[in-house]
């Protein structure tokens, strides 16, 4: 793995902002040292065109002797018959430093680099002609060109001003960086905490500031409570069903161990229709336990196009019912969903309402736009208000139903929701005049609108 993958976020981060900091130092000193060159040249050719007029002011009387001119300048004047009459000492008997001829009354300059003249060096060369009796002399000038980077006066400070913007960029965005993803690693070590002593009681730090940070870490809260919840769920779970497990197979031994004391005198039928009692409630339990172990992984029966109205009309018929069982079923309505999964929530809610009637189970199916609703009600004593959320939760049972069905799972209910759920819809408990009323909303067939509770 490269250096830049081992790197910290807050290493990366502050190497991008030196690399962009030292971008934008670059192309800023470039555009400075341009336009200072620029202005310099600028200056200088109109100092050499003013020493130019100057020069050629006194030419118009008299040639003066150039040769004594210090080192530095770089003169050569020419008559109109193109011949040297005057030069500086370093360019006397040279070639002219340039070619060019401007009209009489125009001046004209180059930048001239490695001359014959001049070599090694870039020189501004001005042509100044100049009127005299004899005819259009012309006086050639010329001065050192700027160098590229204009001289260490600006050079050095702009060197020294990136670096110091590169260096305070990189220290700034580490130190930001850094100061930002602090609630990102206490989220880190307070995670890595949790995971190593499996607590789920523990949050994370919530950041002050409503910023993404702060989403972040109410997310990870709202996961660990929900986390958590799975987790006391499942334990509640396993408890619970390992009691009810328990159960039967202590009746069962309990059976067993007396009619092994005296084998001659057991009542062996009536310890059998025991022990059968015992292995029909574990057989259900174990089902019902299946049944929401599939649930809880999302696993359902393929959904197809089902006529419920059928369905509903066929469960009730077959059904060896212990009441009086009535309907009311609106022909024709359809739903999409698992035939033997709604065929299960039906029964569910059949055997929890016979369980509990007094004389009479009442089964009415609607369609209400694009609602199917399904209500079961009984004429029983009826769900208090406070419990009618406790009952689908697994394993509740209440005194009415213990007194009722003592082998009952307390899982009928609970999977009933969820298979409801799992179609979309909503399972619950709702007022009645009398007894308790189960109600069941489902999308209708082509909708995937949710129904409302």
């Amino acid at each position: 793995m490269s250096c830049w993958h081992r790197c910290s976020i807050r290493c990366r981060l502050a190497v991008v902002a030196g690399v962009v900091m030292a971008l934008l130092c670059t192309a800023m000193a470039v555009f400075i040292v341009v336009m200072s060159r620029q202005a310099a040249v600028g200056f200088r050719t109109d100092q050499l065109f003013s020493g130019a007029v100057s020069l050629g002011a006194q030419l118009r009387h008299r040639v003066p002797d150039l040769t004594e001119i210090g080192p530095g300048q770089a003169i050569q004047v020419f008559n109109p018959a193109g011949t040297m009459v005057a030069a500086t000492r370093d360019l006397a008997g040279r070639p002219p430093m340039t070619h060019l001829r401007p009209d009489p009354d125009a001046y004209a300059t180059t930048t001239s680099c490695d001359a014959r003249v001049f070599p090694g060096r870039c020189m501004i060369v001005l042509a100044y002609p100049f009127h005299r009796e004899d005819g259009v002399w012309q006086l050639n000038m010329a001065v050192p060109d700027v160098p590229w980077y204009v001289g260490s006066e600006l050079i050095i400070p702009l060197a020294t001003g990136c670096v110091l913007l590169v260096a305070a960029a990189v220290a700034g965005s580490y130190r930001i960086v850094g100061k930002t993803l602090q609630p990102v690693d206490a989220i880190g070590g307070n995670l890595a905490q949790i995971t190593a002593s499996g607590d789920l009681r523990h949050r994370v730090p919530v950041p002050k500031y409503r910023d993404e940070l702060r989403a972040l870490a109410e997310t990870a809260n709202r996961a660990l409570e929900r986390a958590q919840m799975a987790v006391d769920q499942q334990l509640r779970f396993a408890s619970d069903a390992s009691h009810d497990l328990r159960s039967p197979l202590t009746a069962m031994r309990i059976r067993i161990d007396e009619a092994l004391i005296d084998p001659r005198q057991a009542d062996w039928q009536r310890t059998a229709d025991a022990l059968l009692d015992s292995v029909e409630r574990m057989q259900a339990l174990i089902c019902d336990l299946l049944h929401e172990a599939r649930l809880d992984a999302g696993v359902t029966g393929r959904h197809e196009p089902i006529d419920f109205t059928e369905l509903v009309a066929g469960e009730l018929e077959r059904r060896l019912a212990k009441t009086d069982l009535r309907h009311r079923l609106t022909p024709g309505v359809m739903v999409d969903g698992s035939r033997i999964e709604l065929s299960r929530l039906l029964n569910n809610l059949l055997d929890n309402a016979e369980r509990h009637a007094t004389s009479a189970v009442t089964v009415t199916l609607t369609l209400d736009g694009e609602v199917v609703t399904l209500e079961v009600s009984d004429d029983g004593e009826g769900i208090a208000p406070e419990h009618r959320e406790i009952i689908f939760q697994r394993f509740t049972r209440l005194e009415a139903s213990r007194a009722r069905d003592p082998g009952g799972t307390g899982l009928g209910l609970p999977i009933a929701r969820q298979i409801a759920q799992s179609h979309g819809g909503t399972l619950t408990a709702q007022d009645s005049p009398r007894g308790a009323r189960f109600v069941l909303r489902l999308p209708e067939r082509g909708t995937s609108r949710p129904p409302s509770g």
